[in-house]
């Protein structure tokens, strides 16, 4: 029986996980500023 190593998933892996938090602090980030911006906007409107 033969042992499979596979650095290359490994560093695949890791690399979409670092990208996959970017992404989803990205976007959680650009959602809060929308927020942000949308309330701004509807305290302005009421005034």
């Amino acid at each position: 029986m033969s042992t499979v190593t596979e650095p290359k998933a490994t560093k695949k892996g890791s690399w979409l996980k670092r990208l996959g938090w970017a992404g989803f602090l990205f976007f959680l980030v650009k959602g809060l500023v929308w927020l942000a911006v949308f309330a701004g906007v509807g305290t302005l409107w009421a005034c």
